[in-house]
């Protein structure tokens, strides 16, 4: 679900407070991103929160999270038919977000 070390090297490359600093940067925007995508958007805009999070998520290292939405965005790109299960593309990132803050919990607290 988090290629941890893909974490790891975020951290080495800007520090351990620069990256509590992304993350949480990221989780605020991903927040967002994922509350547009409840709320039925469809066609560029669609494809658009997708890919951001896409992207964001590839930084941050949460990897399953970056594969659904690459393929939400392709399908939403295409104009395929059917619905785009946004519904796993939030259950995934309450995941990844719950398991990335809890390392960082442990983390700081060692």
């Amino acid at each position: 679900m988090i290629d941890w070390r893909r974490v790891e090297e975020l951290r080495e490359e800007i520090g351990a407070d620069g990256f509590v600093e992304v993350a949480d940067m990221f989780l605020d925007e991903a927040e967002q991103a994922v509350r547009a995508l409840q709320s039925g958007l469809s066609g560029a805009d669609l494809e658009g929160q997708l890919h951001f999070l896409k992207g964001s998520a590839l930084n941050l290292g949460l990897s399953e999270l970056a594969a659904i939405c690459q393929d939400g965005e392709r399908r939403a790109a295409a104009g395929q038919p059917g619905p785009i299960d946004v519904q796993q593309v939030v259950a995934v990132y309450q995941t990844s977000r719950t398991q990335l803050l809890e390392r960082l919990a442990t983390d700081s607290a060692a």
